[in-house]
């Protein structure tokens, strides 16, 4: 019922013993309350961040690092309704969030789009019937498109600069309309995009032909929540599930030459062919030259049991929530 955003430190990396292992605990240095369950946060720049609630409401909150505090620095009141704005009840989760300052975009349960600006009051621009289903994620593909994902196993693009309130294109899971859950873009090539959703599999697909997936990967035995890939080194991608688990896939060239570190510690691995349609494209993710036809995939939580919930990357740092109400970083992405 009472909900806390929180600002944690890490701690310094620097104080990384000669084995690589970390000396001291993270720390709490603030937290504020929050109106609903948090759906989703990202950082806007270095001491704002945007936060969705179940309320509907989108908020930006400030981290002043000179004496630690929180403070809500603007507040988009129910940004996501299902009647109308004005009923005490007429809230609709907003289920997403990402951030490209000043521009922030969010998307809800009542299928709706929301641009802000940091910088302005009102809302910049609203796609009221984006979506006749719920909207689950979304990411930015370029500066001015943008990916969303729903509950009807549906892929969809967004141009805004059109003032049209269609989609510019919309790809689709063939047969069963299988919630999807998360949406990630390839960092380097923005026509491969990773997808995850209520069947577990993972789905790649490229933007530039078809409109379903070219891969459909069997991961995990329940929900995908959140997929990831490394911001510096796409090959890597990371997914985590409420079956527990969470996964790194690796598909950078030299899998059969890798030490051994990835198989102590009791982790699985397993080894996936995927065929894909286009042979043509250099990334591992979409290319089925059979000397990278193996993907190296490897649990990282061998004996979790509860749901991994939520994941972030950021250099040689996996950071990673669940159920059990503990954050777990991860520094040792890489030996």
């Amino acid at each position: 019922q009472d909900n806390r955003i929180s600002i944690w430190s890490a701690g310094d990396l620097g104080n990384a013993g000669l084995n690589g292992e970390y000396h001291g605990e993270p720390h709490l240095l603030c937290d504020i309350q929050h109106n609903g369950d948090v759906m989703d946060m990202q950082f806007l720049d270095q001491e704002r961040i945007v936060v969705a609630s179940s309320t509907g409401t989108v908020t930006i909150f400030r981290h002043h690092q000179n004496n630690q505090t929180l403070s809500a620095n603007h507040r988009w009141e129910k940004a996501h309704y299902h009647v109308d704005q004005d009923t005490s009840c007429g809230g609709a989760a907003c289920t997403g969030v990402v951030c490209n300052n000043p521009e922030i975009v969010t998307v809800g349960e009542d299928g709706r789009i929301n641009l802000f600006r940091a910088d302005q009051k009102d809302t910049v621009r609203t796609i009221d019937n984006a979506d006749s289903s719920t909207l689950h994620a979304v990411t930015f593909l370029r500066t001015t498109e943008i990916l969303t994902v729903n509950s009807i196993g549906q892929l969809k693009i967004w141009d805004l600069r059109q003032q049209r309130n269609e989609p510019s294109q919309i790809f689709s899971l063939a047969g069963d309309r299988v919630p999807l859950h998360c949406v990630d873009r390839h960092p380097n090539q923005q026509h491969i995009v990773a997808t995850g959703g209520q069947d577990g599999m993972l789905s790649i697909w490229d933007i530039r032909q078809g409109t379903m997936p070219v891969s459909l990967l069997n991961a995990h035995e329940a929900e995908m929540w959140e997929v990831h890939f490394h911001p510096s080194d796409p090959d890597h991608l990371f997914t985590c599930s409420e079956d527990g688990s969470l996964w790194h896939w690796d598909t950078s060239t030299n899998v059969s030459e890798k030490p051994s570190f990835l198989h102590q510690g009791g982790r699985s691995t397993a080894y996936l062919s995927h065929s894909t349609i286009n042979q043509s494209v250099v990334s591992a993710w979409l290319s089925n030259d059979p000397t990278k036809d193996r993907m190296e995939i490897t649990n990282l939580i061998p004996n979790q049991t509860l749901s991994v919930n939520s994941l972030d990357v950021l250099g040689p740092c996996l950071v990673y929530g669940t159920d059990a109400e503990a954050i777990y970083v991860n520094r040792q992405l890489f030996a």
